[in-house]
C-alpha cells in the first residue's frame, strides 16, 4: 500500500504537469513523483495531426466527460473531452499555440494580482519556445516547445481571409505579439508534421533522470490532509490502493475539470457541498469548483461551389489513399491538419475595446462532432466569445472518485453574451457575403439564412454552439480580499499549507484565445515560484 516518501508529488501528466515535473527535476536533490490517471502515449493515432479525430471521445485518451443538460443550448449535453494519456490534452487537442492577449494578462494584474502581467509573464512564454522563425523580443528559439506554420493551404480559407479583410479585420502573420486583431493562420505545435506533445518536449529529454518517476494508470482518490497541510496522495494503480507521501509539497496539474474534483474530494471545498456528500471538511474554501468559464464556438456552415474542400477529398477512397500516401513521403496535406487550420480576430462591435471574437475556419462541414463529413463542398466559420461573461460551476456527483462530477458552463447565461452570439453570427454572414466570396456562391446552411432578430439569432447560437475545450478558472487565483479565489499569486491553496494548483485552473478569467500555451506558462512560472522561497 504505501508507494514511499518523495519531495514533490504532481497529480497529472498533461500541459502543465509534464513541464513542471521537467523543471523541478532539474534539481538532483529532489524526488518528484508525477502521476497520470491514462496510460501511455504509444497509440499511433495521437502523434498523427488529424487523429483528435480518433483520440476524443476514445476511452483510451480522453476521460469522455460530459456536461449536464444546458438551458443556454436549448437543453442539449456536450460531449466534454479531456485528455487522459501522457501529454493530457496536448496529446488530443487542435494543436494551435496562443497566448491570447497583453490586455488578458494586464487585468490579472489589475486585479492585485502582483507579477502576472504583460510583461511579467511573456518571459516564461518564451523561456519554453522553439519558434520556427526564430528568437525575437517576444518569441523564443531553442526551447522544448516546437511551434511550426501549418503544412497545408485551401482556396477557400484564403478567400476567407480575404473577405474578412473587406470587413475590416486586417492580415497579420502572428497572433502572439501582444494584439491579436486580424487574420492569420494559426501556429502549431507540430515538428514536421508530427504532434508535439509535453510528454514528447517535457519527459522524453529527461528519462533518464533518477530522481523523477513517472507513473502511468495512476487514478487520485483524494490529497491526505493533516493539520491543515497537505502530506500525500491516496491513489489508485490499477486496482490497488497506493499511498504517496509529500515532504515537501502535493501539486494538483489534473486541469480545470479534476483539480478541483479532487479538492473536493479531499475535504477542500463549499461546506455545505461536502457534507451533502457524507464527507469531512476539512477547509471550508466557497470557490472551489465555482467560476467555470468556457469558450463556446457557434458553428456556422456554409455550402460552398467552384472549389474543392476537405469534404469531397475525404469522402472519396482514391483521395484518401493519396492523402496517406502525402502524409507518409512528404509530412504534408491533411492528414497534419489542426482541426483549425485559418484563425480571425476581430470585435463584435465597434466600442469593444480589444478583439472579443475569435474565429476557427475549417474547410470542412459535418453535423456533429464525430460523425462523417457532408458529402457536399461546405466550410465551417466557428466563432467564439473570447470574453464570456457566464460562469458556470463544476460539483460532486458523489463521493466516489471514480464518478465524473457534474460540469455546468452556464453557456449564453447572461444577456451581454446572448447579444455577442447574435452579432457575431452577423458578422460572419457580412464575411460570407462579401466581393471575395461571391464566385464560391455561399450558402448558409446552419443557422439558416430565415433565422435573423436579437433573440432568433441568440436561440440559433444555442442549437449551433459547442464547446472548443477551454474550460478554465475553477480554482481561481486572488488576492486575500477575493472570497472566490481558491490560490493566492503564488499558487498556494488558501488555507492549506503545502499545496498547490498549477493549471489552467487558477486562471483568475479567461484569456482571449485557445488556453494550452498559457496553461503552458502557469506551468513554467509556477516551477519559478516553487524554486524561489518567498520573503
Amino acid at each position: 500500500m504505501d508507494f514511499g516518501t518523495f519531495d514533490y508529488i504532481i497529480v497529472g501528466a498533461g500541459s502543465a504537469g509534464c513541464l513542471l515535473a521537467n523543471r523541478l527535476s532539474t534539481d538532483a536533490d529532489v524526488s518528484v513523483l508525477l502521476l497520470e490517471a491514462g496510460g501511455k502515449d504509444n497509440y499511433p493515432w495521437i502523434h498523427i495531426p488529424i487523429g483528435y479525430l480518433y483520440t476524443m471521445n476514445n476511452p483510451r485518451t480522453d476521460w469522455r466527460f460530459k456536461t449536464e443538460a444546458e438551458p443556454g443550448l436549448n437543453g442539449r449535453v456536450l460531449n466534454y473531452p479531456r485528455g487522459k494519456v501522457l501529454g493530457g490534452c496536448s496529446a488530443i487537442n487542435g494543436m494551435i499555440y496562443m497566448r491570447g492577449q497583453a490586455a488578458d494578462y494586464d487585468h490579472w494584474r489589475q486585479l492585485g494580482l502582483t507579477g502576472w502581467g504583460w510583461d511579467d509573464v511573456l518571459p516564461f512564454f518564451r523561456k519554453h519556445e522553439d519558434f520556427h522563425a526564430g528568437s525575437d523580443a517576444l518569441h523564443g528559439a531553442g526551447g522544448e516547445w516546437r511551434i511550426e506554420e501549418p503544412r497545408v493551404s485551401w482556396e477557400i480559407l484564403d478567400a476567407f481571409r480575404d473577405a474578412a479583410e473587406e470587413c475590416g479585420i486586417p492580415k497579420v502573420k502572428d497572433f502572439n505579439r501582444g494584439d491579436n486583431l486580424g487574420s492569420a493562420y494559426f501556429h502549431v505545435n507540430q515538428r514536421r508534421g508530427v504532434r508535439w506533445t509535453t510528454a514528447k518536449a517535457f519527459l522524453r529529454p529527461v528519462a533518464g533522470r533518477t530522481n523523477l518517476r513517472v507513473v502511468t494508470d495512476a487514478q487520485a482518490k483524494r490529497v491526505r490532509i493533516e493539520n491543515r497541510r497537505a502530506t500525500g496522495l491516496e491513489f489508485w494503480l490499477g486496482n490497488e490502493a497506493k499511498i504517496a507521501h509529500a515532504r515537501r509539497e502535493v501539486i494538483l496539474c489534473a486541469g480545470a475539470i479534476g483539480s478541483p474534483h479532487l479538492l473536493l474530494l479531499s475535504g477542500v471545498g463549499p461546506g455545505a457541498q461536502l457534507r451533502e456528500h457524507g464527507l469531512d471538511v476539512v477547509h471550508d474554501l466557497a470557490g472551489v469548483g465555482r467560476n467555470l468559464q468556457d469558450h463556446l464556438q457557434l458553428r456556422c456552415i456554409y455550402k460552398v461551389r467552384n472549389t474543392t474542400t476537405l469534404n469531397e477529398t475525404a469522402n472519396k477512397l482514391l483521395t484518401r489513399i493519396g492523402m496517406g500516401i502525402q502524409y507518409a513521403l512528404q509530412r504534408r496535406g491533411p492528414m497534419t491538419m489542426a482541426p483549425s487550420t485559418l484563425g480571425a480576430f476581430a470585435k463584435s462591435d465597434p466600442s469593444v475595446a480589444t478583439a472579443n471574437l475569435e474565429y476557427h475556419v475549417q474547410p470542412l462541414s459535418l453535423d456533429k462532432f464525430g460523425e462523417p463529413l457532408h458529402p457536399f463542398p461546405a466550410i465551417t466559420a466557428s466563432v467564439c466569445n473570447v470574453r464570456p461573461t457566464s460562469r458556470g460551476a463544476l460539483s460532486l456527483r458523489s463521493p466516489d472518485p471514480r464518478d465524473a462530477p457534474r460540469i455546468q458552463p452556464n453557456y449564453l447565461h447572461t444577456p451581454e453574451d446572448r447579444r455577442v452570439a447574435a452579432d457575431a453570427i452577423r458578422l460572419t454572414r457580412r464575411i460570407m457575403g462579401s466581393r471575395a466570396m461571391a464566385r464560391f456562391a455561399p450558402e448558409e446552411m446552419r443557422p439558416g439564412a430565415s433565422v435573423d432578430g436579437d433573440d432568433g439569432l441568440a436561440r440559433a447560437a444555442g442549437d449551433i454552439g459547442t464547446t472548443i475545450f477551454h474550460p478554465v478558472s475553477t480554482c481561481k487565483m486572488g488576492t486575500e480580499s477575493d472570497a472566490g479565489a481558491v490560490v493566492d499569486p503564488s499558487l498556494c491553496v488558501r488555507g492549506v499549507g503545502a499545496l498547490r494548483v498549477i493549471d489552467a485552473s487558477v486562471m483568475p478569467s479567461i484569456t482571449s484565445g485557445n488556453t494550452a500555451a498559457p496553461t503552458m506558462m502557469i506551468a513554467e512560472k509556477g516551477a519559478e515560484l516553487i524554486r524561489t522561497p518567498r520573503g
